[in-house]
């Protein structure tokens, strides 16, 4: 059967070629009753545009803007160089990536930097980043121009981003928490919980599923109010020491972000490495070394090169206002232990 083509759709709508050209590119002009009667044409011949062609025969190209916070994070560090080649890779699709860093501890700045995008340069925005009031309005400002964005690795749920992209992090706090009571299994004490910050919606899901589990399966254990450290190592070891001399039952530490560095120096200057249960989250060159060590039990990760290619590909698709395979965007929780680690990239 011979595919569809923008003539027939003109034919079935009724209506000249020059608007249906109008409405699958979304040019201004066009009656909002002639935009359905093109999209019902559409959809009862099953016309599927070929956007590659469509933005060849235009000489589209696509100019996206990943913004990532400015720390010594090695996952942070590991998702940059993930994206620089996933960009690389899809250079060939007229696709480029503009990877900026902002101060994490001024939100301002970042809000600042995002009103400076304008719709005529950046075709789509990658964020990662906390979801306070200055930040919604930034992104609902954002989208008011008609510039999508995607939040990345953590969730901004209560914006009007157009997609998240990352792993479920209730789920990952869930599986650290069966992994933390099964580990500790015949064990009583305290778990001590430690944060970059409780305003990243990863964090907050990844507690909360954690604690769902613990409350639930291991009573015997009792997780402490979370220690945040606002990515400070001296933060760390200052809080972590004050609760390692004031509770003497800990069992388990639980690292919902970053900060596996700092703990390792502290808990090795104590001579306590390999005394707790130690879970953490993302798979990075320090945490492959601890798992091989012995001194960090299990790592609950995500694929960066998956978590970059899909954002390109998403940011894509949302410039063309075209659909996302929703299978191929979805991202596995992995869990690493020293016996299954994979070889390094």
């Amino acid at each position: 059967m011979t595919r569809p083509t923008v003539i027939d759709i003109a034919r079935e709508a009724g209506v000249s070629l020059a608007t249906v050209d109008r409405v699958l590119n979304a040019r201004p002009g066009v009656r909002a009753k002639t935009i359905d009667a093109v999209q019902d044409a559409i959809a009862r011949l099953g016309y599927v545009r070929d956007m590659a062609a469509a933005n060849l025969a235009r000489s589209r190209s696509y100019r996206m803007v990943a913004l990532l916070p400015d720390t010594d994070s090695q996952f942070v560090q590991t998702l940059a160089d993930a994206l620089t080649e996933a960009a690389a890779l899809a250079a060939a699709s007229r696709t480029e990536l503009d990877l900026r860093r902002y101060p994490p501890e001024d939100m301002h700045i970042l809000a600042e930097r995002l009103a400076a995008l304008s719709p005529e340069d950046v075709a789509g925005v990658a964020l990662m980043a906390p979801e306070t009031p200055v930040i919604r309005d930034a992104i609902r400002a954002l989208k008011a121009r008609g510039i999508p964005l995607v939040a990345l690795a953590s969730d901004l749920p209560n914006t009007d981003r157009d997609h998240f992209i990352g792993t479920d992090s209730h789920a990952a706090g869930r599986t650290a928490g069966v992994l933390m009571g099964r580990f500790c299994r015949g064990l009583s004490g305290s778990i001590l919980a430690m944060a970059d910050s409780m305003l990243l919606r990863d964090s907050i899901e990844r507690r909360r599923g954690f604690d769902e589990v613990m409350q639930a399966e291991f009573p015997g254990l009792h997780v402490r109010p979370t220690i945040e450290t606002h990515g400070s190592p001296e933060a760390l070891r200052r809080a972590l020491g004050d609760c390692l001399d004031t509770l003497p039952d800990v069992a388990g530490i639980y690292l919902i972000g970053s900060g596996h560095r700092a703990l390792a120096a502290l808990l090795r200057d104590r001579g306590l490495l390999r005394r707790f249960v130690v879970i953490g989250h993302e798979l990075t060159p320090h945490t492959r070394q601890a798992l091989i060590a012995g001194h960090l039990d299990a790592v609950i990760a995500q694929n960066p090169g998956h978590l970059a290619r899909s954002t390109l590909r998403v940011l894509r698709a949302k410039a063309d206002r075209a659909p996302i395979d929703e299978g191929q965007e979805q991202l596995r929780i992995e869990v690493v232990i020293r016996e299954n680690l994979p070889p390094e990239p």
